[in-house]
């Protein structure tokens, strides 16, 4: 019964290990891509109005 028990964990362990791989691929794209895609510019784009808005002010 000893190797039972010295096997459980490593099982349990791949077992959550391929979950969560199976997970991730699942989410990628489908019907949330876009709306990731756009929250994801709209930061960007927010990020590099303050970055210029920052460097106009140090230039005049």
């Amino acid at each position: 019964m000893d190797y039972v028990s010295a096997l459980v964990p490593p099982v349990v362990m791949a077992a959550l290990f391929i979950a969560v791989i199976v997970t991730m691929v699942k989410s990628q794209g489908g019907a949330n891509k876009a709306k990731e895609d756009a929250v994801v510019d709209a930061a960007l784009a927010r990020a590099e109005q303050t970055r210029q808005a920052g460097q106009d002010r140090t230039v005049s």
